[in-house]
């Protein structure tokens, strides 16, 4: 399993992923699932992985192949607009998947890989895409401006709390951060080292791309951070009716239109509840 995110800001894209593919008692692989490509001076992408790590690596190797030596085909040096390199990715990844599918379902084993692409052309705006197993693929938006993919469901809860393609591209860095520590703490298939890459805006080249292991000192001073947050905004809620008034029971806004209804005939109660 892996965990990986892209954020889609004013400012550019925030990409993080964790490097653990595989985990056990006595058995820890890691490998970078970030991938980036510069087939030429006019543009740039950066490509997150999640799935069957041959198929992964076959992928990419492909995706390298197709700009080394072109044959006239579309690759990421010819895409004019973004959607056009993840359509492009997406028949790759078709590709390959189909080429091992019987083999790997002979033997129980799931072929498929999700991709997050994301970059920018030149003359054209920054985007953030993510690429289906199936190839088809959906795009990041202002309403939701980050990405998932692989072990999403423990990351999420701060994301959606903190995001906005206001956030800078700092506070980006530092809320994918949070967000793979969430996940890592609660699923032992994530973790470190986490990888973070920061695109700006027009640039066509990464601003910053660090790896944090876990014993990093930021990286401990921030998991420390946030875990404390949470702790004081638990302790400073508001207390239960019980606790501030010292009673076995408590009173809701409902109390009034339950009284009603113990009132009404059962006929009755259907219209009040409405």
């Amino acid at each position: 399993m892996t965990y990986c995110l892209g954020l889609c800001l004013e400012e550019g894209l925030v990409f993080a992923s964790d490097s653990r593919t595989n985990a056990g008692v006595d058995y820890v692989t890691t490998y970078s699932k970030m991938h980036v490509f510069r087939p030429a001076p006019d543009r740039l992408f950066v490509i997150l992985s999640a799935g069957n790590l041959a198929t992964t690596q076959e992928v990419m190797n492909h995706i390298q192949r197709d700009v080394d030596y072109p044959d006239g085909s579309p690759n990421l040096a010819t895409a004019r607009y973004l959607f056009e390199a993840a359509e492009y990715i997406g028949r790759v990844s078709v590709q390959v998947q189909r080429e091992h599918s019987a083999a790997l379902s002979s033997s129980g084993v799931n072929g498929e890989t999700t991709l997050l692409i994301g970059g920018q052309i030149s003359g054209q705006p920054h985007g953030l895409m993510l690429v289906y197993p199936q190839g088809n693929y959906i795009t990041a938006s202002p309403e939701t401006p980050y990405l998932q993919i692989g072990e999403s469901k423990y990351g999420k809860p701060s994301l959606d709390r903190i995001v906005s393609p206001q956030l800078t591209l700092e506070e980006g860095a530092r809320l994918a951060l949070v967000s793979l520590e969430s996940t890592a703490r609660s699923n032992i298939t994530v973790g470190p080292p986490f990888e973070v890459s920061i695109y700006k805006r027009d640039e066509l080249t990464l601003a910053h791309r660090c790896t944090f292991e876990n014993d990093n000192p930021y990286m401990a001073q921030v998991r420390d951070t946030w875990n404390d947050g949470i702790r004081n905004a638990f302790h400073a809620l508001p207390h239960l009716a019980w606790e501030q008034h010292g009673t076995a029971s408590c009173t809701t806004g409902n109390d009034t239109q339950q009284q009603q209804m113990q009132q009404q005939p059962i006929q009755q109660q259907q219209q009040l509840i409405t």
